[in-house]
């Protein structure tokens, strides 16, 4: 066969055939949105069957898409709020010094009892010989200008390190912290490690390659890198029982036995179901059992920035319904694994808890009276 100059217009002509060929195959994966053909009841929960506590939100940088904010904007906030019955909400995003002043003007000052904010802790002060100490005064001044608990990003145990060593959730320089957290009498919410497919092989078998693949960075490494940090966080709830630690985005949704197993041992721990109604809802019976065993234990949480109307009232319908098989998302396409979730049909004693009982106690305030306990 030739591959002149003059048989290059013939292969050209037939790679273009080939092509047509592919694609008369059908849609790219990423394209492809099924419509299911199932005619399975539609329960519409507009609004919360109890005044809800959102415990984990981010208002301090992403209220806007672009990031700022205006007065207008959290006017808007409070009146979503309103219209789906959401009491209050915990902004994680106060950081420290004059960023967290700003959001408790902003927010908690502004609108009391609509938002709780949480603390950051600056790690760069464990480059420093009295770094322990100083992050513990850190939160110490947080608290006393109003935070209302700590919030750990998941920076720790895979980005931060200080005199040469990667910084750990058990790691013995955060003692201090965790311990000052327990003395001030406030909880720390501690996102650690991420879905267990973000530390798998990106490879056909992945069930969030999709994901995987628009977000390179997210890739985490092996699972004995994952179980390493759930373990360090473990053994910080073992070590600090004067402590509340509240796991966020159920800590490790894809095993509700190792949940359920840490609730048994360790009664200062609870989570949040922020963003992971997509994987409960997929377990809704072992889901249910879990939330009707320790319904004192879970927390409301969406993680959703900005906050939606139309994400809110999928959460309500996860938790209040027996609707079977639809999608965790008001978005056209689901971002996160392809796949649709089952209600857990919640009884109401247990509802409650899980949308306000529960996080009003953590924040130290009267059931269901948004005011100091």
């Amino acid at each position: 066969m030739q591959f002149g100059h003059r048989h290059v217009p013939m292969l050209v002509v037939e790679a273009g055939r080939a092509y047509r060929r592919w694609r008369a195959k059908g849609p790219r994966l990423g394209d492809y949105a099924p419509a299911s053909t199932l005619e399975v009841p539609v329960t519409p929960i507009q609004r919360a069957c109890f005044p809800a506590v959102n415990f984990h939100t981010h208002l301090g940088r992403w209220l806007s898409p672009d990031g700022s904010w205006t007065e207008q904007d959290v006017r808007s906030l409070l009146d979503l709020m309103d219209a789906c019955n959401v009491e209050s909400m915990v902004n994680l995003d106060g950081r420290w010094g004059r960023e967290l002043e700003e959001n408790l003007e902003r927010y908690d000052r502004a609108h009391p009892a609509r938002f709780f904010t949480f603390c950051h802790v600056d790690w760069r002060l464990l480059e420093r010989p009295e770094g322990p100490e100083l992050l513990a005064k850190s939160l110490e001044r947080s608290v006393a200008a109003g935070a209302r608990g700590l919030k750990v990003w998941k920076d720790i145990g895979t980005q931060v390190r200080a005199q040469g060593r990667l910084v750990l959730p058990d790691d013995e320089r955060l003692a201090p912290l965790w311990e000052a957290a327990g003395s001030q009498g406030v909880p720390v919410l501690m996102h650690v490690a991420d879905p267990v497919a973000f530390f798998s092989q990106a490879d056909r078998s992945n069930e969030r390659l999709e994901e995987l693949l628009r977000w390179r960075q997210q890739h985490r490494g092996g699972k004995e890198r994952f179980h390493k940090l759930i373990g360090a966080v473990e053994t910080v709830v073992a070590r600090h029982s004067g402590t509340t630690f509240v796991a966020a985005h159920g800590l490790y949704p894809e095993n509700l036995s190792y949940l359920a197993g840490m609730f048994e041992r360790y009664p200062n721990f609870f989570v949040d179901i922020a963003w992971v109604h997509l994987q409960l809802g997929r377990q809704p019976r072992a889901a249910r059992d879990l939330f009707l065993r320790y319904p004192g234990r879970i927390v409301f949480g969406t993680d959703v920035f900005p906050l939606r109307e139309g994400l809110l009232r999928i959460y309500f319908r996860f938790l209040e319904t027996a609707d079977e098989y639809f999608s965790y998302t008001d978005e056209p396409l689901p971002g996160s694994g392809r796949w649709n979730i089952y209600g857990l049909d919640l009884p109401s004693e247990v509802l409650e808890k899980v949308y306000s009982a529960n996080a009003n106690a953590l924040l130290g305030m009267g059931p269901g009276k948004n005011v100091p306990a």
